[in-house]
């Protein structure tokens, strides 16, 4: 009986959060287009975020690209489709590998730090401090946050795709002895705006909910200092969650409009 009674408290909390959250985005979606715009914080934000997970999405795309081909050759062999690797590997990571992982790198890396520093700055109170001197803390520090992971997500994505066929292509460079040209033209080849449009787009709604969430979870921290740890936590499990859902959106709906 008490389990079944958690349950349905831990149902009853996430239901909560998802109300507080669309109203959290509703304000945001209200603010945003009000000036005064603090076009400088949202510069600042955007290159701390991009330089920041810069050389973590580097990393992990090149690692991606290697291991995936290493584990893809043997199979392709069997049948005699080695030729096909570069369009399977293309079509893979720009699609759905690079977006998804990246976006969860990026949950970890920048969601957990903006629900971290929000966070602190609510128990410190230097939030109330903003509004009691007549600046609007969400436009400042909420809205410029979640246009810059917004934007930047898509860029670091790019960038981990790049990287991620780089490294598949060491491997079948070494392996097969396929020339970058060689590689490259075959990718291209395989790849087309119905492949390249979705994805993009779809990066813009990951880094939209990584702000949002870690904007909330920030902004309305609570229990003083232990609950900053909770509120960078939390914004991590819960952008994950939220990123699988929005990633199945995606694919049901392109998957509606492109194979009609």
């Amino acid at each position: 009986m008490k389990t079944i009674l958690k349950i349905i408290e831990l149902f009853k909390s996430f239901l909560l959060d998802i109300g507080e959250l669309s109203l959290f985005a509703g304000r945001f979606f209200k603010e945003v287009f009000k000036s005064p715009s603090e076009y400088r914080e949202f510069i600042r934000q955007c290159f701390y975020m991009g330089n920041r997970s810069l050389l973590l999405v580097t990393v992990t795309g090149f690692i991606i690209g290697l291991v995936f081909t290493l584990q893809s050759r043997p199979t392709l062999q069997e049948f005699g489709a080695v030729s096909w690797m570069p369009s399977m590997v293309s079509i893979s990571i720009i699609r759905e590998i690079g977006p998804i992982i990246t976006a969860l790198i990026c949950a970890g890396r920048i969601g957990s730090g903006i629900g971290a520093e929000l966070g602190s700055m609510r128990v410190t109170e230097q939030i109330d401090a903003m509004e009691v001197s007549g600046t609007n803390p969400f436009k400042y520090l909420v809205v410029t946050r979640i246009l810059a992971t917004t934007f930047m997500l898509p860029i670091l994505v790019f960038f981990g795709d790049v990287i991620a066929l780089y490294g598949s292509y060491l491997v079948e460079n070494i392996k097969g002895n396929v020339s970058f040209l060689l590689y490259f033209n075959k990718v291209f080849e395989a790849l087309e705006f119905g492949d390249l449009i979705p994805a993009t787009i779809k990066t813009l709604f990951f880094g939209f909910a990584i702000g949002l969430v870690g904007c909330f979870k920030g902004y309305n921290c609570k229990k003083g200092t232990a609950g900053v740890g909770l509120a960078a936590n939390s914004a991590v499990v819960f952008t994950s969650m939220l990123l699988f859902i929005i990633d199945f959106i995606a694919v049901f709906v392109t998957n509606i409009f492109y194979h009609l």
